[in-house]
């Protein structure tokens, strides 16, 4: 499945070792002006190559759009971009042609269509996230223009983890102020203080040939109530989905997640009241969604990104003529792929809200025109 999407659609394509990747976007909105600089932007952070603690791969990730914008106006009609590859260096992966790397998709993409691309991954490889972090930002731009901000950020690093105390409570503008800070550190983690510590183990890793795993916080303002789709397509499901779609990703969790399991309902409860006439919940320990549908509050959830599987650390594995061999990858690779993830959890979210977005207009539209024959 290369589609993702209902209203709002992406379908991407090309190998990490190809001539290109790229994406189709259909559904996207007319009549709305597009800065080329913005797609810019969310690449540039996504690239490697921006510090010691990044893959040295080095791609400038310029996207060239086909079709679907004129004049800086979108049309209404398919969105077609391509991104050249342009850092990639096959030949670090000759050596693996007749090996089955661990942790990687060598094994099962060779059993399930009898071929594998050996160059980086081919298809499986984190490169495809750039095609959706162009196509996110244009999806983004949108939301903007709906009220809804998008904040994603490091919320852990090995055992080093952010205290959050506000994460089940209502945002206040400094604290939105206070995770806005996250990018102005390395790694991006609100407090700077931590994001030093983390940057320690990071290189430490680097320095060993190892690799650590780590989580990526997000956190939705502004989102309306009624997003989301009972029973088989709720927001949460499908939220989970687009995450899980992330390469390296074994975990995800809305809300306070997997801590619920732990406490009483006492504990837990997300209790109405009524403020300025609007009801509201005193705490937001289900992350801003209620049966599949978002509530109006701040939609908050955590994704958990497993450490690089790509590592110089002898490991055991075996040949495609099932001989068992030690391996150590050598090339380039990062050793913490969280880092570069955050802006491919913000696509892929901003992708997933405005689909529905669109949908739940859609609806609304088509309710008002019957009631008004």
């Amino acid at each position: 499945m290369n589609t993702f999407g209902r209203t709002l659609r992406l379908t991407t394509f090309g190998e990490s070792h190809g001539e290109a990747i790229g994406g189709v976007l259909d559904g996207f909105p007319s009549g709305f002006a597009i800065d080329p600089s913005v797609i810019e932007d969310a690449l540039e952070r996504r690239r490697p190559g921006k510090s010691r603690l990044t893959s040295t791969r080095e791609e400038m990730d310029h996207v060239h759009i086909l079709s679907g914008i004129h004049e800086g106006v979108t049309l209404g009609t398919p969105i077609t971009f391509l991104i050249k590859n342009e850092g990639f260096r096959s030949q670090d992966y000759d050596a693996l042609r007749n090996v089955y790397r661990p942790g990687h998709a060598d094994y099962t993409y060779a059993m399930k269509y009898g071929v594998r691309d050996v160059r980086g991954g081919g298809r499986a490889s984190a490169r495809e996230t750039a095609v959706r972090v162009a196509a996110g930002a244009l999806a983004y731009e949108w939301l903007k223009t709906m009220g809804v901000e998008i904040f994603t950020y490091i919320s852990s690093i090995g055992h080093l983890e952010l205290e959050d105390t506000l994460w089940n409570r209502p945002s206040t503008p400094e604290y939105l102020d206070y995770l806005r800070s996250s990018r102005n550190h390395i790694p991006s983690c609100p407090d700077q203080a931590l994001s030093v510590q983390m940057a320690e183990i990071i290189e430490q890793m680097r320095e060993e040939g190892d690799s650590v795993g780590g989580v990526i916080s997000c956190r939705v303002v502004g989102l309306p109530i009624g997003l989301g789709e009972p029973l088989y397509d709720k927001c949460s499901a499908r939220l989970a989905s687009a995450m899980m779609s992330i390469n390296a990703v074994k975990g995800f969790e809305i809300g306070d997640g997997f801590r619920m399991s732990r406490c009483r309902g006492s504990e837990v409860s997300d209790e109405f009241y009524l403020k300025d006439n609007n009801i509201r919940t005193k705490a937001n320990h289900s992350g801003g969604i209620l049966g599949g549908i978002t509530s109006g509050e701040d939609l908050t959830f955590r994704v958990a990104f497993k450490p690089t599987s790509s590592i110089r650390k002898a490991q055991q594995t075996v040949t495609t003529e099932a001989i068992p061999i030690q391996l150590e990858i050598q090339g380039r690779h990062d050793p913490c792929v969280a880092l570069r993830a955050i802006p491919v959890v913000e696509a892929m979210a901003a992708l997933t809200l405005a689909d529905f977005y669109l949908s739940l207009l859609g609806s609304r539209a088509s309710a008002s025109q019957r009631n008004s024959i």
